[in-house]
This record gives C-alpha cells, structure tokens and sequence, in this order.
C-alpha cells in the first residue's frame, strides 16, 4: 500500500465552517497556516504554507467546537484533491487526529 501521510502544525487562519452532509455525517473545513525554519541542503530557509483541513465524523465534533480563529494545532491525516466551484484542484489535509497547542498564556 501508498504512504499517504502529513503532520501540519500551525495556527487558524479562517473561521472554520461546519456543516453536515446529506448523509448526517459533520464537516469542519478551516484553513491552517504553517511558518518554521527549516534546513536544506545546509541552509537555514524559512517555510510558510496556507492548507485547508477537512475534519469529519462525530469523533472529533467536540473538539472541533472549540476551534477559531488564532486556534492553535497539530493535525495528521491524509491528503487528497478537492475540486473547487471554479474547476481548479487544491490538495486538502484530511484529519484523522486533531492537537491543540497550548499558548502558554
């Protein structure tokens, strides 16, 4: 079998939607952004990437209630493409497991 798997850290950057499908099942799409330093061949390189998350099922609701914007997370899962109204693709984390960061504040 493919490996098919991504852990993103970083904060919410747009308000999270939720809806519930036709067939009764909860969405929560929200957007996370990433900012880090990273190595490269040697060199310091700054990484910065917007991802839209997808996270559904009624196992993750709870936590999914108390994520807005500025929330902080850690999110593994599997990515897939979405075809947009405007016919364009976009990768797309689907969560299986959700984190939240503690500010420390």
């Amino acid at each position: 079998m493919a490996t098919n798997q991504l852990q993103l850290s970083g904060i919410v950057c747009k308000t999270p939607v939720r809806k519930v499908s036709p067939s009764g099942i909860p969405h929560c799409q929200l957007v996370l952004e990433h900012r880090s330093m990273q190595v490269e061949a040697g060199f310091n390189r700054q990484a910065w990437c917007r991802m839209p998350v997808v996270i559904s099922g009624s196992a993750h609701q709870a936590i999914t209630h108390s994520i807005t914007v500025g929330t902080q997370l850690t999110v593994s899962g599997f990515l897939s493409t979405h075809q947009g109204s405007n016919g364009l693709n976009k990768l797309v984390l689907h969560a299986e497991q959700i984190e939240l960061i503690d500010s420390g504040d």
